[in-house]
């Protein structure tokens, strides 16, 4: 039987306790990390994947790898550092599957739904009004159309607020090629956004709400699934 490496606690990771319970299985906690980092994760996999659905599977898989070697975390870095890198590995390898080929008709009617795609239904609360709605659907589109290469890194910082060396370590990159793709997002983005959209990045790609309980839902019964075997 393999045992459990001994799990450090680190002074600044708040998810320690949260982790040390689901090492036990306890399914309220691996809710809570679930819910803690799905707004992260799924924007990590958004930025690599072309679409939604790819993004929730690329995590979902993210998730069961994570939680199902748990016994093997040592806690020598924070959790969410740990799991962003395995939620990368996942989605790059969801980019390298065979997708079926689009004719070029096909292509131009996709992008020209892609507000309608990007939109996630019950995401949308009050507090952002129909304003920060408008904001929040230009600024998927836009981003939809930047090179993966792009997308990620920018979305690492202007959404998830993660300084440019965090941003290199994570994507096993140099922090002057992560300035200079930041650099190149803001230029592409630049001409019809900055001066309208400013301080909105903070709304796009949400995972929350009703989508956010389904994927905790189906982690907990998968790793059921797992545990019958």
């Amino acid at each position: 039987m393999i045992r459990a490496a001994r799990l450090l606690q680190p002074a600044d990771d708040p998810d320690w306790q949260l982790v040390a319970a689901a090492r036990a299985r306890d399914e309220a906690a691996i809710r809570e990390l679930v819910r803690r980092m799905n707004p992260r994760l799924f924007r990590i996999a958004r930025g690599i994947l072309p679409t939604d659905a790819e993004a929730e599977e690329a995590v979902q898989e993210a998730y069961l790898a994570a939680f199902t070697r748990l016994d093997s975390f040592r806690g020598e870095a924070r959790f969410s550092t740990w799991i962003c890198r395995i939620t990368i590995n996942a989605a790059r390898m969801q980019a390298r599957r065979p997708r079926p080929e689009k004719d070029h008709a096909q292509v131009t009617d996709d992008l020209a739904a892609s507000a309608e795609v990007l939109v996630f239904p019950g995401a949308e609360t009050a507090e952002t009004g129909a304003g920060r709605h408008e904001v929040r659907v230009l600024l998927e589109e836009a981003l939809a159309r930047l090179p993966a290469e792009l997308r990620l890194p920018f979305l690492l910082r202007e959404a998830e607020g993660l300084p440019v060396l965090a941003i290199a370590r994570d994507l096993g990159l140099n922090p002057i090629t992560v300035r200079t793709r930041l650099y190149r997002a803001r230029r592409h983005l630049r001409a019809t956004l900055e001066t309208r959209l400013r301080g909105g990045f903070d709304t796009v790609f949400p995972f929350d709400g009703a989508r956010c309980a389904r994927m905790a839902d189906r982690v907990v019964e998968a790793l059921r699934g797992i545990e019958r075997r």
